[in-house]
């Protein structure tokens, strides 16, 4: 039985960059790449008129940046899912996309096995975050000196099987790895998650994992 491609469209105001990503993705069987934008108005455009599934979206560009493209499409389409795109020098926007509601950062020298697969992480429910970028994340936060304390207002509403769960999340743990961990069945665990989301108004386990450590629930390295 045949499914349709996932539909993606590239973002970048480098026009060797966008080729160059169209290429590589298209030449992945269930991948098709439907637009390219050179800038976030232009994004903005193209995935009302195109409705894609994924958009890699650069997070410096004239006009529009990438940050405030991403607010502007996931406001008036919350279904679909957006990878910013980044140099190593640019990690520091991590906290912001990640508040925007990108589902993933990745760097631009990712290989195409790498973006490829990001995509299909993202279109599944997941969240992706390169490496350097976890470890700068990791690093901003195990220097805060207020995020020791647990900052239980923030968690006041979470029941203690949802708190137990929010820490396990951050800790990068899926579902299945979790329901193992607290022994209870799978759907259970997709309630909680379900539940902790709605509850602090998140729109993914990226931004329930940041919670965990800027709360103080988990701490980086413990």
């Amino acid at each position: 039985m045949s499914t349709m491609p996932i539909r993606v469209l590239v973002v970048d105001d480098q026009r060797m960059l966008r080729e160059s990503f169209a290429v590589l993705l298209n030449v992945q069987p269930d991948i098709e790449v439907v637009g390219e934008a050179s800038n976030g108005e232009e994004a903005v455009r193209q995935a009302r008129d195109l409705n894609p599934d994924v958009i890699m979206m650069d997070v410096r560009m004239p006009i529009l940046d990438g940050l405030k493209a991403t607010r502007r499409i996931l406001a008036h389409d919350p279904g679909i899912k957006v990878l910013m795109l980044t140099t190593f020098d640019e990690d520091e926007y991590v906290h912001e996309a990640i508040r925007a509601g990108a589902k993933g950062f990745l760097l631009k020298d990712s290989s195409a096995h790498q973006l490829a697969d990001a995509i299909r992480t993202t279109v599944s429910g997941g969240a992706v975050l390169a490496p350097s970028v976890t470890n700068r994340l990791m690093e901003d936060f195990s220097q805060r000196s207020a995020v020791p304390a647990l900052s239980s207002a923030r968690l006041a509403s979470l029941t203690n099987q949802e708190v137990r769960v929010l820490g396990l999340i951050a800790r990068g743990m899926s579902n299945a790895e979790i329901a193992g961990h607290l022994t209870v069945g799978e759907q259970t665990v997709k309630t909680h998650v379900s539940r902790i989301l709605t509850k602090l108004n998140l729109r993914d386990r990226t931004q329930a994992a940041v919670v965990a450590y800027e709360t103080g629930l988990v701490i980086p390295g413990r």
